[in-house]
């Protein structure tokens, strides 16, 4: 391989790298303008983050063929390898993640027609900025190599079910009490679910990270949040 060939292949590899770290940065911001749509009821926010959807989706198309492409020319190996394969992995993550702000944003825009529902609506940005700042962290530690800190995202990974789990009680304890609220809160409990799988992505992030720096796989289950034994479970809790 020659001189300049090496450094070709060196520069589409960071290239990569850099084209993922620039979606996660999009995807973020998603994430973040589809929860400030809900807080502040803000129906031009809430459509611009529908609208903006299809650029996350161009740049995964975008990643993957590069990668696909870098693969079928430099059939990289070890850790070069790794990093190509996990470029694939995380885009993909990444995609789903702003499907998912998408879907909370166009919620938001029917909660916007409906009376405010302010408590609700506060766990909900609470839940939100949690979610925010892990994606964020385990952003940061793939853009520095950081492995600890992607393991430090990935041992967080209950406290997102937490709060789902707590605001699931919350609202079906306003459904019962006011039967008229049953359509915002469904839309509401919609909304922290996709919050909650947005960590599960978050999550599966930090485990390719760990990959593509160590070349080994996460042992064991992730930590995953307990329920009280004296408070009924949701059915997101039960074991079939």
């Amino acid at each position: 391989m020659t001189q300049h060939t090496v450094k070709a292949y060196g520069d589409e590899l960071n290239q990569l790298t850099a084209e993922v770290a620039r979606m996660g940065g999009l995807a973020e911001a998603q994430v973040a303008d589809a929860v400030e749509s809900v807080a502040r009821r803000d129906v031009a926010l809430a459509r611009a983050v529908v609208e903006r959807d299809a650029r996350l989706d161009g740049l995964h198309r975008e990643i993957e063929k590069k990668a696909i492409r870098l693969i079928a020319l430099r059939q990289p190996v070890a850790s070069d390898l790794r990093k190509t394969l996990a470029s694939m992995k995380l885009a993909t993550d990444l995609e789903r993640t702003g499907d998912l702000a998408k879907n909370i944003a166009k919620r938001a825009l029917i909660l916007a027609e409906s009376e405010p529902m302010q408590p609700l609506t506060r766990s909900i940005e609470r839940m939100g900025k949690l979610v925010s700042t892990r994606l964020r962290d385990v952003l940061d530690a793939y853009a520095t190599a950081e492995v600890e800190r992607a393991i430090s995202v990935w041992n967080t990974d209950d406290e997102v079910d937490e709060h789902y789990n707590a605001l699931f009680r919350e609202l079906l304890t306003y459904m019962m009490g006011d039967p008229r609220t049953i359509g915002a809160c469904t839309h509401l409990l919609f909304m922290a679910k996709n919050l909650e799988r947005i960590g599960d992505h978050a999550t599966n992030i930090a485990e390719t990270i760990h990959y593509e720096i160590t070349g080994l796989e996460f042992t064991g289950e992730r930590p995953r949040w307990t329920p009280d034994p004296a408070e009924p479970a949701s059915p997101e809790t039960t074991s079939a």
